[in-house]
């Protein structure tokens, strides 16, 4: 059987275009292989990320100090309720203070006032004198010390 030049054209024309095809195939699997080992890290995920780095580090700064910020305004927002509460109680005091019964009873109490008429007594502690005595003595303390509450007691209930 002999060949003729158009059936050998043909079948190397069709071998090389399978060939083309086998190669084709090779240079696609092994692309294939290679973006598969190839990390997931782009140009353009890399990019990114230094993009999220570098707004987290201009951010940091400024979200401490409005941190800080907001802690100071709470502080200074209960010292103002803190002062409100004193004036609330300094009003009060203060009307309570125009009523003269009110008055009387406070200068009965912390000053011992008494009313003409009445008799005053104040009750001293037995135990202290002997306090006043173990405290210390005349020989613990300065010459001049000693002459002071010499003067200041003169006046004193036990003297004369």
């Amino acid at each position: 059987m002999a060949r003729t030049p158009d059936a050998d054209r043909f079948s190397t024309a069709t071998r090389l275009r399978l060939l083309g095809e086998q190669t084709a195939a090779r240079v696609y699997r092994s692309q294939n292989r290679r973006q598969a080992r190839r990390s997931r890290l782009t140009g353009r995920a890399a990019f990114l990320a230094l993009v999220v780095c570098s707004m987290v580090v201009a951010l940091a700064y400024p979200m401490r100090q409005y941190v800080s910020q907001r802690a100071e305004i709470a502080e200074q927002e209960r010292l103002m309720d803190e002062a409100r509460t004193s004036v609330e109680q300094l009003k009060d005091e203060k009307a309570r203070l125009k009523d003269d019964m009110y008055v009387r009873r406070l200068a009965r109490e912390h000053l011992h006032y008494v009313m003409p008429g009445e008799t005053g007594y104040t009750m001293i502690e037995p135990n202290a004198a002997e306090q006043q005595h173990e405290e210390g003595g005349a020989a613990d303390r300065p010459w001049y010390s000693n002459v002071w509450n010499g003067v200041d007691n003169a006046d004193g209930p036990g003297a004369g």
